[in-house]
């Protein structure tokens, strides 16, 4: 039987989640459909938002604990278990991202708007959360936190990226409920909004 090796397993990490990172830049890359619409509303509140995300994906990358290292001391069983774990958000994330993706099809944009012809979406991933993009971007800077950082690098990450997520959906929804009016209020009632209902 081989000997477990945590240097080998939080290099297994490192690079899972790295590869992870690589298909979700290609989403944003080569994914993006031109819209065929014209904008009837913009929030510049969502780039304010879209600011805070991002830096708290500074902190989780740019203070990182000694690379191929566990960021706990921990059981063989335990370290084995969370790199399972890293792993499978990393990837179950970027498809998280991937449906919405194709679910939002020509919608899709970095910033909130609302375009001619817009729909509320409500299949696919939009049926669990109402952002699911943003459910999928904070999978991926958990387990690249996890992967990488610094405890509290990744807890200030993550509430810098929530502060900025809470701010982008506000901004998002005060374009949709008055596009949408009672059809999103019951849409709003029966989806939460970021993180999914276990119940």
């Amino acid at each position: 039987m081989m000997a477990y090796n945590p240097t080998a397993l939080a290099r297994f990490v490192f690079f899972a989640v790295f590869a992870a990172w690589v298909a979700f830049a290609a989403l944003f890359i080569f994914y993006k459909q031109p819209s065929k619409g014209k904008n009837r509303a913009r929030d510049p509140i969502s780039v304010v938002g879209l600011a805070l995300q991002m830096v708290g994906y500074f902190f989780v990358f740019n203070f990182a604990r000694t690379y191929y290292s566990l960021i706990f001391p921990m059981p063989a069983a335990a370290a084995i278990a969370l790199a399972i774990f890293i792993v499978a958000i990393a990837f179950g994330s970027v498809w998280f991202c991937l449906l919405a993706i194709r679910a939002l099809g020509k919608q899709w944009a970095l910033l909130a708007r609302v375009m001619e012809g817009h729909e509320l979406v409500m299949r696919g991933p939009y049926g669990i959360v109402r952002n699911p993009i943003y459910l999928g971007m904070f999978g991926i800077l958990v387990a690249t936190g996890l992967a990488v950082s610094r405890w509290q690098a990744l807890v200030t990450g993550v509430v810098l990226f929530l502060t900025g997520t809470e701010l982008r959906i506000r901004s998002e929804e005060k374009l949709l409920r008055p596009a949408f009016g009672e059809k999103f209020e019951e849409y709003a009632r029966r989806v939460p909004a970021f993180f999914p209902r276990v119940f």
